[in-house]
């Protein structure tokens, strides 16, 4: 049996249901109320599929390909921190996609179930957290189940987002996602520190 709340806390963490709400308000602002629940729903899914097959294939694809988790880690990190300097700098966080984004599919494709929800930290979790030689199958199942109740969460939270708008106004959406973008940075920087960490062996104290 697996420690369900601190699984629970960990993907919490790095899906970030709250931080993923700015990202979906400032990209569905010119959409409809339909059309803001089509998006989520869209984005949920593909999310959902993108992290169960990490889950299932990550480790397999990684070790084919001689990645170490560690250099994973790294890259998922960059990736992450580059994202969170748009949300502080850009005119706000998905902005400049938003307006690449042709249909409603790619909106809810990118930026929302990817990096947002699907992000760089979340891929990476669902790699450790079922590694084959550590976690038996039915351990990699609630494993998943746990990583789908803050999906749902985030669903939730996505779904109710026409009621957020009207509370916050379009400036409190921008004041969100560049606070959201420090602490992304933030937990960037982190998960560049540790990758490096455990690539060198260096103890958390040598890092810090």
């Amino acid at each position: 049996m697996i420690d369900f709340i601190p699984v629970l806390i960990y993907f919490f963490a790095v899906i970030d249901p709250i931080g993923t709400l700015p990202v979906f308000i400032a990209a569905t602002k010119q959409h409809t109320p339909v059309q803001r629940r089509l998006i989520a729903l869209m984005a949920f899914v593909a999310s959902s599929v993108i992290l169960l097959f990490f889950i299932v294939a990550g480790e397999i694809i990684l070790t084919a390909m001689h990645i170490p988790l560690a250099a994973f880690q790294v890259a998922g990190g960059i990736v992450l921190f580059l994202f969170a300097l748009t949300m502080i700098f850009g005119e706000s966080k998905p902005e400049q996609e938003i307006k690449m984004a042709a249909t409603i599919r790619e909106t809810a494709v990118f930026p929302i179930a990817v990096p947002s929800i699907a992000s760089p930290g979340a891929m990476l979790a669902a790699v450790l957290l079922t590694k084959n030689n550590v976690y038996t199958l039915w351990e990699q199942a609630q494993t998943a189940a746990m990583m789908m109740i803050i999906l749902l969460i985030t669903l939730v939270l996505m779904l109710a987002s026409s009621i957020i708008i009207r509370l916050i106004g379009s400036a409190g959406a921008s004041i969100i996602s560049r606070v959201m973008g420090f602490i992304l940075a933030s937990l960037a920087t982190t998960n560049i520190l540790a990758g490096i960490s455990d690539y060198f062996g260096l103890s958390v104290a040598a890092v810090s």
